[in-house]
């Protein structure tokens, strides 16, 4: 008869065949990602913010009555007034713009604090971020999403932070904005090009109403 432990221990061999690329927790009572041999990066991942506290990333709320009601993640998903949405929606309406290549946006709120949503865009080759385009971006989010969901404000960014699988990295950015050093904010490894996340560094606090920066007037390189 198959033990526990051989269940255990078969299935870990599994994963470190199949998903080796991938950080996973596969040990019981203790949390462990594959590779991480002194345990940082899970400690980083989930008791970095809150240390000696485990943050999963999800906003709840606990009633008084001792029930709870579990709203979903606080990362990249816009929680504007009560309206969520995800992130497809909101590129698919900017990227549709001829003089945009990318975009990335982000909601500085927090969990009862209604944020700033901002904006970046990666703009083709001879346009330019004036205030015809800003009004023309904020008029179509205002009209085929809602008006919660016009940005607050619009940058210029040379590039847009992405993984090497070409994922967004909308979190990271997020994380900077709230002060987080670039560095510590994303795994430079796992990048496609780690420059493009710390030109981030210059908005860094800008999600605690700091004033943002002012940017210089670039043009945009292919991605």
């Amino acid at each position: 008869m198959t033990t526990t432990e051989e269940i255990i221990q078969r299935e870990k061999q599994f994963l470190l065949q199949t998903y080796s690329r991938y950080p996973l927790v596969i040990e019981r009572g203790k949390g462990v990602f594959l590779f991480d041999l002194d345990g940082k990066k899970y400690r980083d991942s989930y008791f970095a913010e809150f240390p000696g506290v485990w943050r999963h990333g999800d906003w709840i709320e606990i009633l008084p009555d001792g029930g709870c009601v579990i709203y979903g993640r606080s990362d990249a998903t816009l929680n504007r007034g009560g309206v969520r949405m995800g992130t497809s929606e909101f590129y698919r309406a900017v990227e549709a713009f001829a003089e945009i290549c990318y975009s990335l946006v982000v909601d500085t709120g927090r969990l009862g604090a209604e944020g700033r949503l901002i904006l970046y865009v990666v703009l083709a080759a001879g346009s330019e971020l004036d205030d015809d385009l800003k009004n023309r971006i904020r008029a179509v989010l205002r009209a085929q999403l809602s008006p919660r969901h016009v940005p607050d404000e619009i940058h210029q960014v040379p590039g847009i932070p992405r993984t090497l699988s070409g994922k967004k990295l909308e979190v990271p950015v997020r994380k900077i904005l709230h002060g987080m050093d670039p560095e510590r904010a994303a795994d430079p490894n796992a990048l496609a090009d780690p420059d493009v996340l710390r030109y981030f560094g210059r908005f860094q606090g800008s999600g605690e109403d700091a004033a943002p920066p002012r940017l210089r007037k670039e043009t945009s390189p292919s991605q």
